[in-house]
């Protein structure tokens, strides 16, 4: 900065600063350059001129720093000067001689070169730099010393092959570089710095004036000689010019609103904007500005004052376009966090406000209240255990703090203990004839369950309550146990829960977590009791013969708690940990077979068994439940279809041979769905859709041809309706006809669509008559029923009408139902001593143990009712259990094997119709089997006529409806020799 000072000034600053550097003589208070100066004071106008133009060159800082930056420089310049003129003028008055010891900065043309990483250093601006090199750092220590603190800073240029836009991490570090290789990295021009404050290696530049490097003089450290850049000539007055300040320093202003980095450099600038010239306010606005550094060089190096100006303009309009930017950042984010803060202060208040008026409480006053009110219903008849802990935990969430992790698991815990319906019971109904109606109305058959629910009505009756009792439904698929749980809910007045327990191996199902883990819920008894909120439902546990065991426990066991009568009146579920009381409940059980149950969970159910549907029991099912549900739910009318008996006989005999009916529901619905879409395809196209289009053409028409109201046009317009309408255009009815051609004239208008809609009604009702006549009614017969469920699956079972020498029929219970099973039993070799026995059949071990035992048994027989008999110490059989691929097991094959032997050994095929089933042991006793319904089913399946079973199986036969045993003749036999009379009994 240039400033001008006045002669007093100039006075006072050197009696302030050179008192001590120029001391005084004796008494006299003023020293020998003080004098001298006194003594310039008279001298001519010329001299004291040239005095203010030598002394008045200082480099001030324009940085904003102030007078006070820069004072040292300033007297040591002022000093200088003033030395210089003293001497002159000396020389011509005195012999006095005072040589200078500063010398100017103009004087200094070999100066060191520090390089500078990051930007460029202006003229006016301080910057500090630290510099590495010990040497460098060296040598600007010795010449503050020496009174020549002055040094040149010069940009460093970026590597070769690099952008400059991106800053490199792998930039090769400045201090590594040395003499001639960091020469050739500088910039030409830079800037010549006063050396201001050196501490430790942080050197503090300020910059006076431009240089231009011409050549290196030393390299470690590098010296250079300069030349001073002084700026190009330019006029003050030139309008550009000014338009170009201008506008830079209305950007630097509006600069200063939007940011507040640049806040202190323009406040400096606005302070002394007296000070400024063009050449300074370029640089001015370049240091300050965030451009990079080659843009920040270009301005450094630029000369002409106008084009350094345009530069520096294009800089700060940048900054000014950043800070826009910047400020657009900030408000959206400010009012993103602003709008939060007012959202949350004025829910606060709101809170306080309901608060203080009562209106609202805080959460956990809420909370509480919320939990008591519900507890409020069930207060007198919920247990006092349960009611200590829930008061215990309702005092407990009171103390919570409600962000505490805590604290949620208490509330949950409290809306489960509250939500429970203690002492809550649904009114039961007790009326047998109801349950007996409604359980007919759901299943046909089935007489021994509905008898068995009908004497649990029948005892909660006499007593007035009702016990929970385990019951077990055991059977094939298909047969109705789950339907039947709900009917037995429905019969009772119950609510219906239902789960299955197939496949579950986590015993957490059963009875809950515990509440310390995270997510934990209770078992599957607490989440019913709150769903159906009563204390006495009827639960239906799917699938309890599929029970699994994993890592997480033995879910069977846990079941034993839950379906023990004299344990579940104090259930206790991990996550509650409080008793339950489940006395009141009626579980339902399902399984397929028994012998899948584990022994102590079977020991505490009452096991119902469901053998399955003869096909009599089939037939009414299909008829009056399955074929009914089907129907309705593919919307067609029983006038539309007729199946006959023969159709549903041959569907059951020959598709749907197994206990259940749910495969007969399928063959079913797949003859009504072929049905369903045979209709529609009979009725043609869309109707309704060819209505809307010839309302268009309608309307379209009388707009087209307006005012034209005749009664040709109308019935032209009939017409044309008629022959869209009508499925058949020239079937139409006469009736319809003549309905059209009585309609009044002035009620049929072509331009009024409602109108026309009106007339048609009646002949569109005639029309769906006749096309209501012309459907043919569909009929299902035996002829055409493989038409719509395709070819038979099952052949008749029944393989030999008289079955041959070494063939017998026995009968076989499966999961599916009961079957009839041959027995075959063939010569192989014959030989003497060669007696042995090859059984196949795909048979289990205790199957292969009956065929040793059978054969074994045989022979003695044999040599007992034919001595001289020796087939069977000399030949080896061959027994085989037809259809290879299915395993065969069971304990029930003896008698039937043993059978098949004789038969083979006496050349005698066994009686007509004949089946049999039982096991044998060695001595001939019979023993009692199982699945006599099944088989009994089986047997008439087959046709036949004769059946022995074990007489101590007689009981499970009488218990068996008189439908099912209807047409067999039955034996029940105690040793094998009863059997040997009926099968070999001479016709």
């Amino acid at each position: 900065m240039l400033r001008v000072l006045s002669n007093s000034c100039l006075k006072h600053r050197f009696q302030t600063h050179t008192s001590k550097l120029l001391p005084s003589n004796g008494g006299d208070n003023k020293g020998p350059l003080l004098r001298i100066l006194n003594s310039i004071r008279s001298s001519n106008e010329k001299n004291t001129s040239f005095y203010i133009k030598r002394v008045f060159f200082c480099s001030d800082s324009s940085d904003g720093s102030g007078n006070s930056s820069s004072s040292s420089s300033v007297v040591e310049v002022e000093a200088e000067a003033a030395v210089e003129n003293v001497e002159e003028i000396d020389s011509k008055s005195s012999s006095v001689v005072i040589v200078s010891t500063n010398p100017r900065p103009e004087d200094y043309l070999e100066v060191l070169a520090i390089p500078l990483s990051h930007r460029p250093l202006f003229p006016g601006f301080y910057m500090p730099v630290n510099v590495k090199d010990p040497k460098m750092l060296a040598a600007l220590v010795e010449s503050r010393k020496r009174h020549a603190p002055y040094a040149g800073a010069f940009l460093v240029k970026d590597e070769p092959g690099t952008d400059p836009s991106i800053g490199s991490e792998a930039e090769k570090n400045i201090s590594d570089l040395k003499g001639k290789e960091l020469y050739d990295r500088l910039h030409e021009v830079g800037t010549l710095a006063q050396i201001t404050n050196i501490q430790g290696d942080l050197v503090v530049l300020m910059g006076h004036r431009r240089l231009r490097m011409t050549e290196m003089v030393t390299d470690d450290p590098l010296t250079v000689k300069v030349d001073h850049l002084k700026d190009k000539q330019y006029n003050k007055d030139d309008d550009i010019l000014k338009a170009t300040s201008f506008e830079v320093i209305s950007t630097l202003r509006d600069v200063l609103k939007t940011s507040s980095l640049w806040r202190d450099h323009v406040q400096t600038y606005t302070q002394h904007i007296g000070d400024f010239t063009y050449p300074r306010l370029a640089d001015f606005g370049a240091a300050i500005s965030g451009a990079n550094k080659s843009k920040c060089q270009e301005v450094l190096e630029e000369l002409d004052v106008h084009e350094r100006l345009r530069l520096t303009l294009e800089l700060v309009k940048k900054e000014m376009e950043i800070s826009k930017i910047q400020e657009a950042i900030a408000k959206a984010i400010e009012e993103k966090i602003s709008g939060e803060q007012r959202r949350y202060l004025l829910n606060e208040q709101l809170k306080a406000i309901k608060k203080e008026l009562g209106l609202e409480t805080d959460d956990k006053t809420a909370l509480s209240a919320k939990f008591r009110e519900r507890l409020e219903p069930k207060k007198e008849k919920c247990p006092p255990h349960v009611l200590q802990v829930i008061e215990e935990e309702l005092t407990k969430l009171q103390l919570l703090e409600a962000s505490s992790s805590e604290f949620n698991v208490t509330r949950t815990y409290l809306d489960w203990l509250t939500a429970l319906p203690w002492g809550s019971y649904s009114d039961e109904n007790f009326d047998v004839h109801r349950a007996q109606t409604i359980l007919d109305e759901d299943h046909y058959g089935l007489t021994d369950v509905k008898e068995r629910i009908l004497e649990f009505i029948a005892v909660g009756k006499l007593r007035g309550t009702s016990q929970g009792k385990i019951i077990c439904l055991s059977g094939p698929p298909g047969v109705g146990k789950t339907s039947i749980g709900r009917s037995i809910a429905r019969a009772l007045n119950r609510k219906f829960y239902r789960f299955s327990v197939g496949g579950l191996a986590d015993v957490a199902e059963i009875k809950g977590h515990r509440r310390t883990y995270i997510g934990a819920m209770p078992g599957k008894m607490v989440q019913c009791l709150k769903n159906v909120e009563t204390s006495n439902p009827l639960v239906l546990i799917d699938e309890i013969d599929k029970l699994g065991r994993g890592h997480a426990g033995d879910p069977a066991s846990a079941l034993l708690e839950l379906l023990d009568p004299e344990q579940n009146a104090n259930f206790l579920d991990h996550y509650l940990d409080v008793p339950i009381d489940l006395s009141k409940v009626l579980f339902v059980c399902t399984a397929n077979v028994v012998e899948m149950i584990p022994n102590p969970l079977l020991d505490r159910m009452e096991v119902i068994s469901i053998a399955g549907y003869i096909t009599d029991e089939k037939m009414h099912i299909a008829r009056d439940y399955l074929e009914k549900t089907t129907r309705e739910a593919c919307g067609i009318t029983p006038e539309q279809v007729e199946v006959k008996e023969a159709a549903f006989l041959a569907l059951i005999e020959s598709y749907c041979r197994e206990a259940g009916v749910r495969n007969l529901q399928k063959q079913i619905e797949k003859i009504y769905r072929k049905i369903a879409l045979q209709l529609v395809r009979e009725a043609g196209p869309d109707e309704t859709s060819q209505v809307q289009v010839a309302e268009a053409d309608e309307d379209k028409k009388s707009l087209d041809v307006s005012g034209e109201s005749s009664i040709e046009g109308k019935a032209i317009n009939a017409e044309s309706k008629e022959s869209v309408v009508g499925v058949q255009a020239t079937e139409t009815s006469s009736e319809a006809e003549q309905i059209h051609s009585d309609l009044p004239c002035d009620k049929i208008q072509v331009d009024s669509k409602e109108n026309i809609a009106e007339a048609s009604e009646p002949m569109e009702k005639a029309q769906e008559t006749d096309r209501s006549a012309t459907i043919k009614k569909v009929t299902i017969d035996e002829s055409n029923l493989s038409d719509y469920v395709g070819k038979p699956v099952f052949q008749a079972e029944r393989i030999y009408e008289q079955t041959p020498i070494g063939v017998v029929m026995g009968l076989a219970w499966t999961a599916m139902g009961g079957s009839t099973l041959y027995i075959e039993t063939t010569h192989v070799e014959q030989g003497d001593g060669k007696g042995a026995l090859h059984a196949t059949g795909q048979l289990g071990d205790v199957m292969k143990e009956s065929s040793q035992i059978a054969h074994t048994v045989a022979r003695a027989i044999l040599l007992g009712k034919e001595p001289d008999n020796s087939f069977f110490a000399n030949s080896k059989l061959h027994l085989h259990v037809p259809a290879g691929a299915t395993p065969k097991d069971g304990p029930s094959a003896g008698c039937t094997m043993i059978t098949s032997m004789l038969s083979l050994a006496m050349k005698k095929p066994v009686k007509k119709d004949l089946a049999m089933t039982g096991e044998v042991t060695l001595t001939g006793k019979i023993l009692p089997i199982g699945g006599v319904k099944e088989k009994t089913i089986a047997a008439r399946r087959s046709g036949v006529k004769t059946v022995i079973f074990p007489s101590a199986n007689r009981r499970d036969f009488d218990e068996l409806a008189a439908n099912v045993k209807e047409g067999l003749e039955v034996h029940f036999v105690e040793d094998y020799e009863q059997i040997f009379k009926l099968a070999f009994a001479d016709d």
